[in-house]
């Protein structure tokens, strides 16, 4: 199932796979949050806006808190690569160019000396199936990424 795709004459209908409401599939263990996301086009097709969130319960080391964030994705002038801006209530701010190769699409962070690297993955494991794969690297060695988050979603609409 999926929403009303991008017009094709824009590059953002490469993502015309992740359009939809997604929820999380975790294993519900103590700890661990829930959330989900969607992806919607916006502005007749030139962008698509990726809204997230996640819950996360109180342990005995932190309060229960949420996250939430926004990624616009567009095409400057209708041509060139894929950018993504991304934005959260924590304050950061992520740019990102992002690539589609088959199943795969991948928002890599630009390098800023002296800060973390970002790479954001989903991979269609079936057509209401993705694996979302979050990895960071440290500041000085911008290609030694280290996983922070292996998840899989479902969309429900």
């Amino acid at each position: 199932m999926m929403l009303a795709a991008a017009p094709a004459e824009n590059g953002v209908a490469l993502l015309a796979p992740l359009l939809g409401h997604w929820v999380g599939e975790g294993k519900g263990l103590p700890g661990e949050g829930t959330g989900g996301f969607t992806f919607e086009a916006g502005l007749q097709g030139k962008v698509v806006l990726r809204k997230s969130f996640a819950e996360y319960p109180k342990t005995a080391e932190r309060p229960a808190f949420r996250h939430d964030d926004l990624t616009v994705v567009y095409q400057e002038n209708g041509q060139g690569p894929l950018r993504a801006d991304y934005y959260d209530n924590e304050g950061h701010v992520i740019r990102y160019t992002v690539t589609v190769e088959g199943k795969t699409i991948r928002f890599l962070g630009d390098v800023n000396p002296g800060a973390p690297r970002f790479r954001l993955t989903y991979t269609m494991t079936g057509a209401d199936e993705v694996r979302i794969q979050f990895e960071m690297a440290p500041p000085g060695k911008p290609e030694a990424f280290n996983p922070y988050l292996d998840a899989t979603a479902r969309r429900t609409r």
